[in-house]
């Protein structure tokens, strides 16, 4: 099989590539499991050095990492090259704190000694998503192999440069071989890697149908599983906000990315009393929005990553009509490339499918409430919980409200962005487990409890 890389903008291929065989990924993940035996066996001190080294090959390399993304997914070329830089501050975060969250915990537990030790368990699988086709990767495996674990990635089918140039990163950053490596395989591969049991572990982004799948699989295995499945996150603006800033995130928050984030502000939510003029400082900012070529420096927002996902926008576009919406559509849409204005829908309903499944695309629907309470209420009120924002200047009455909204993150005043800080990851059916900070970085470990008698 064939595996294609599509230039988004021009419709033309970039790269192309043979898939790999199963026997291929038998004796790529053997090469795994050896090249962990002495991984694993390093010290956390020394494994943690060699990130630095990665985020000077990043940083060295940025340029030609952020084209690579804007020629397979569209993303603006700011917008790729800013990704990189991400990465490579990831990279820094877990080289200089890596030992201090691995190091032994000791617990009195009147015993001579006790302590908690963090151990790695072996091949960690990764199946990663194309919409930051470089943060979602290192997101994943920097923290898992900081912890001693070697990594095994099943990248998206629409970016398998990426795939490649990653492993690549690496290499050149002086791993030993096969600590990482890209696999360039479909779907059904992956599945057949998890049933026969040839990894420790495994972490999915990606839908909710992707997720239940893989996770019922991990699950009947026995194997540690992470998924991180999406939102349909709420931004609530309250009557005390300071309207221009909260419209300003709003746009940045939803049109980021064209879109195409599992973070980004899908659903408005905002109070009754300043929903018009809410609109008109969401709606200005909306027509400032430069649309085109994504190698083009002042394009803010470029093509959909694949020309089927339009179909998928368009439906749901058409079901809001259907329920009383009228889109307002900005901007001219080029003459070439996979591209989807950006719309909002006004006045929009809880009974519409845009205000209740993920839409990955730049369209945003504003739903009018009465009051803090009701905004709370709708935005509990999809399958999701990844992340929330809230809009007060009364910042105890946010705090307030932020305890009753059922997500796995919350911004006050400001935009949701992962932050290797602090940890990443959902509640309800946007997933399980979390990544990033010390919590990421425990989450392929044994947690082992030793006790130490006379």
């Amino acid at each position: 099989m064939k595996i294609k890389s599509i230039n988004p903008y021009t419709e033309e291929v970039n790269w192309t590539y043979d898939s790999f065989s199963f026997a291929e990924c038998e004796a790529k993940i053997e090469n795994s499991r050896a090249a962990f035996s002495v991984w694993s066996l390093l010290p956390v001190e020394e494994r943690a050095k060699h990130f630095t080294r990665v985020s000077s090959v990043l940083r060295q390399n940025t340029e030609i990492y952020a084209e690579i993304i804007t020629k397979e997914m569209g993303k603006p070329i700011r917008q790729s090259r800013h990704e990189i830089e991400k990465c490579a501050w990831l990279c820094d975060y877990y080289a200089e704190n890596a030992a201090e969250f691995l190091k032994d915990e000791i617990v009195d537990t009147g015993a001579e000694k006790s302590y908690v030790a963090f151990e790695p368990l072996g091949v960690i699988f990764g199946i990663m998503p194309w919409n930051f086709p470089f943060w979602q990767v290192f997101r994943f495996a920097v923290p898992t192999m900081c912890a001693g674990n070697v990594c095994v990635i099943k990248h998206a089918s629409n970016v398998p440069r990426s795939a490649l140039e990653i492993e690549k990163v690496f290499i050149e950053a002086g791993f030993l071989e096969n600590v990482f490596t890209s696999l360039l395989i479909d779907a059904k591969t992956a599945r057949e890697i998890i049933e026969k049991e040839m990894v420790d572990g495994v972490s999915l982004t990606g839908s909710v149908g992707a997720g239940s799948e893989i996770g019922e699989l991990a699950g009947k295995l026995i194997k540690p599983v992470v998924l991180e499945l999406g939102g349909s996150d709420p931004f609530i603006v309250l009557e005390d906000a300071d309207i221009e800033k909260a419209a300003q995130a709003a746009v940045k928050s939803r049109f980021l990315n064209a879109g195409q984030s599992c973070i980004a502000a899908k659903r408005l939510i905002v109070v009754e009393d300043i929903a018009v003029d809410f609109f008109k400082a969401f709606e200005r900012r909306v027509q400032e929005l430069k649309i085109g070529d994504p190698m083009d420096e002042e394009t803010d927002i470029g093509p959909i990553a694949k020309n089927e996902f339009l179909n998928s926008l368009e439906r749901v576009l058409r079901d809001a009509k259907k329920n009383g919406a009228k889109p307002h559509i900005y901007g001219e849409k080029p003459e070439r490339g996979f591209f989807f204005n950006p719309v909002i829908i006004p006045a929009a309903s809880i009974n519409m499918e845009v205000c209740n499944v993920e839409v990955f695309g730049p369209i945003a629907p504003i739903i009018t409430v009465k009051d803090e309470n009701e905004a709370v209420e709708i935005a509990n009120s999809t399958i999701y919980g990844l992340a929330a924002k809230i809009w007060s200047q009364d910042l105890e009455r946010a705090e307030r409200l932020a305890k009753r909204i059922k997500c796995g993150s919350i911004s006050i005043n400001g935009m949701i962005k992962s932050d290797p800080r602090l940890p990443f990851g959902g509640v309800k059916k946007s997933g399980v487990g979390r990544e990033l900070s010390q919590y990421g970085l425990r989450g392929f470990v044994n947690i082992k409890t030793v006790v130490v008698n006379k």
